[in-house]
């Protein structure tokens, strides 16, 4: 003999499954729009401009433990952070993702670098030499 209220229960269960599963979608899609409009927010800055103190920066870099994950030049590493420098991304989006990073990258918000400090580290990576171009090493031709 079937319990009564055995396909209720079953149904019940696939309903709240379904209803989780928009759920996710929706706060997947409101999550994606609200970091579009953190960039969009981000402090409007020409790519340019030489705002930033790059010495003061070497030392916020520093100090902060930047280069543990992206090197001393910027250079990166795929083991442990993006390459950042001497080519930066344009400042806002720069300071976007320093704000609310993705992956392991802790958020460095306001009250830990402000955008003074962000600029100079920005002026500062702007400043890195740029590799010499491979077509011109002897050992790699």
């Amino acid at each position: 003999m079937q319990k009564p209220f055995a396909n209720y229960r079953r149904h019940n269960f696939r309903r709240c499954i379904k209803c989780i599963s928009a759920l996710s979608i929706v706060v997947v899609l409101f999550a994606g729009a609200n970091s579009a409009a953190q960039v969009a927010s981000a402090p409007k800055r020409n790519e340019n401009s030489a705002a930033g103190n790059a010495e003061n920066g070497k030392t916020i870099y520093v100090k902060d433990g930047c280069y543990e994950c992206h090197g001393r030049a910027g250079q990166g590493s795929r083991l442990s952070g993006p390459k950042i420098g001497p080519q930066p991304i344009p400042f806002p989006t720069f300071v976007a993702y320093i704000r609310s990073p993705q992956g392991q990258m802790p958020p460095y918000t306001s009250k830990v670098l402000s955008d003074a400090e962000l600029a100079d580290v920005y002026a500062f990576l702007r400043s890195l030499p740029k590799p010499p171009d491979p077509k011109g090493i002897p050992a790699l031709n």
